[in-house]
């Protein structure tokens, strides 16, 4: 976790970093393609390598924005674009390829933190700086995520309060946690337990999912059912997917009515159960800072630029972000007022009376 306590929230980033402008972006010839995508040619390349499009905010939010901040920057870059689809040895043949069409700077964001060590290294080795996006990794040299440990303090938090809201001092809470593989999800881990170890509820199951995998959690919390079925006060799940795997466990297994269940990434379909009642709340992460912070970080670094920083993270200099909790009484001042997804989109046919009674339509 980082060495000071600096924390930047969402805009405040943007105005604060101090770039320069970097719209030279270099005078190389090289007029390479990207291997999925390409924004121009005849300036840097930056690579951006995404670990998985199951959870949706890697497609519909950071890789577009991203670009776009790439873009804004310097028109003439190109940008080298893959998706590992949640697996380690795809993405390393992803950044050995992009290493390859001449990539001047990786921005990766690691399906296995320990396993893209090789990728930096291997990047090193040919004068390559990587940019460690969303996820820690060792021996990088810039790292933008939020702060992953207060992710998991704020989620637990949230649902020991909901539980006691809700009348109970005691019962079973099960935890059901993120990728082993994933360094964020130890971090959301070891915060969430720091708050539930002493909150006077009992952990009586706990599942680190594999992949992030929503139907893994859902069968894991299946099986979890019979056992605690007469006393489940709370689901700890650790972000939208793993946590609407548990409401579809929960609801075919007819438990009613349903716990509290947490989440994170503020997902639309998240959005929506927290506004019919089904989940308790979600992690809104603002991407469009974090983007803007990895992109102005690459661009530096490609440049042979030192980029601004607000903090360090076990020696990597980094920006780390607040995270917000979004309950039904929040949506409306963080989602919809920082237009992740308009009223419509949210306010479909089948939750136009949840939407009413939270006063968005």
């Amino acid at each position: 976790m980082p060495t000071r306590s600096i924390r930047l929230a969402g805009a405040a980033l943007v105005a604060g970093l101090g770039l320069a402008s970097l719209a030279a972006c270099g005078n190389s010839d090289d007029s390479g393609s990207g291997s999925s995508s390409s924004s121009g040619g005849g300036g840097k390349k930056i690579a951006l390598l995404l670990p998985e499009s199951k959870t949706t905010r890697y497609e519909t939010f950071d890789r577009p924005l991203f670009e776009a901040a790439v873009k804004k920057d310097c028109a003439a870059c190109t940008i080298i674009y893959s998706n590992a689809d949640q697996d380690p040895a795809k993405q390393q043949q992803q950044a050995e390829a992009a290493l390859t069409q001449g990539a001047n700077v990786l921005v990766l964001d690691p399906v296995d933190g320990k396993a893209a060590a090789s990728v930096v290294a291997s990047a090193k080795a040919q004068g390559v700086p990587v940019v460690a996006y969303d996820r820690f990794i060792a021996g990088a040299d810039y790292y933008v995520s939020f702060d992953n440990e207060t992710v998991g303090k704020i989620q637990a938090q949230t649902l020991v309060d909901t539980i006691k809201a809700g009348g109970k001092t005691s019962g079973d809470i099960v935890m059901i946690n993120g990728s082993p593989t994933d360094p964020n999800a130890g971090s959301f881990k070891k915060g969430a337990h720091s708050v539930l170890d002493s909150s006077g509820f009992k952990i009586a199951a706990e599942y680190d999912t594999p992949d992030w995998s929503p139907d893994k959690a859902q069968a894991w919390m299946e099986g979890q059912i019979s056992a605690v079925k007469g006393n489940l006060v709370g689901v700890y799940a650790a972000n939208d997917g793993t946590g609407g795997g548990a409401i579809a466990a929960l609801k075919a297994g007819g438990v009613k009515p349903l716990p509290p269940v947490t989440g994170q990434d503020s997902e639309l379909a998240a959005i929506q159960r927290i506004l019919a009642g089904d989940q308790a709340m979600t992690i809104y992460k603002p991407v469009p800072p974090e983007a803007e912070a990895a992109a102005k970080a690459a661009l530096a670094l490609a440049n042979k630029q030192k980029p601004a920083s607000t903090t360090d993270t076990e020696g990597v200099p980094s920006t780390i972000l607040d995270p917000i909790a979004v309950t039904k009484d929040k949506v409306k001042d963080t989602i919809i007022k920082d237009n992740v997804y308009k009223v419509a989109d949210i306010c479909t046919a089948a939750f136009a009376d949840a939407c009413t009674k939270a006063g968005l339509s």
